[in-house]
């Protein structure tokens, strides 16, 4: 069961994303228009500039089975997928990024697509036990409190191969780009929590999570951990 609080912050990050991909006007205070990441949001270029390259942390292998939470386009955007080979399962919490994946990315490769699941990142459990070589989570972590990933972190380990990776990336509030960001996340609907890195590091070493890699980027932090 969801809690009133989180239940509404789920809500609110569907929308925000449900509004973007069916191309909805956002009003922004004139402060917000100048932001030079708020031209970029416009153009469609902030999400392609800010994207965790996943893939440099693990690679997907060839058959192997890979469950991508917040996936939004990946399928569609990254051609990388089929050069991988990977059987690719999609999730999101936006009704309108799923309907468009599911339209669109059985015809792009029917036999690596396996669907777009609209959900949010804790709820697994309609996949079988360690049925998963690898799970990717980005753009996800930052609306949430560390409790809520507590609980993803719970659900990915049930789904996972023992000792498979988990690649995820967090906000770093410590960057030039992390408060200007937060604000235009404000206006377009979903509240972002800006905890630093280093209090990351703490509560995944108390919740046991290995850290096996770290790689920072211009707004996130990619991790790659095991869920032990």
């Amino acid at each position: 069961m969801v809690a009133t609080g989180l239940s509404e912050r789920l809500d609110a990050v569907a929308e925000r994303y449900n509004r973007e991909f069916r191309g909805e006007s956002v009003e922004v205070p004139e402060a917000v228009e100048a932001l030079p990441l708020f031209k970029d949001w416009v153009a469609g270029k902030l999400s392609t500039r800010l994207a965790s390259p996943f893939w440099e942390m693990a690679k997907p292998k060839k058959l192997h089975h890979c469950l991508d939470l917040g996936a939004g386009g990946s399928f569609l955007f990254y051609p990388c997928w089929r050069d991988w080979d990977a059987r690719f399962y999609g999730q999101d919490i936006s009704g309108a990024i799923c309907d468009l994946v599911n339209a669109r990315g059985s015809q792009l490769n029917s036999k690596l697509f396996k669907g777009m699941r609209q959900a949010a990142a804790h709820q697994l459990d309609v996949y079988e036990p360690g049925q998963f070589d690898l799970a990717i989570a980005t753009g996800v972590s930052c609306y949430y409190e560390w409790n809520y990933w507590d609980m993803v972190l719970s659900a990915v380990k049930k789904v996972l191969k023992p000792g498979s990776p988990f690649i995820f990336d967090v906000i770093d509030p410590d960057l030039p780009l992390a408060e200007d960001w937060a604000i235009l996340e404000m206006y377009l609907g979903a509240e972002v929590e800006l905890m630093p890195v280093a209090d990351w590091k703490r509560h995944l070493k108390a919740a046991g999570v290995t850290i096996k890699k770290e790689q920072p980027g211009e707004l996130f932090h990619l991790f790659k951990v095991v869920l032990s």
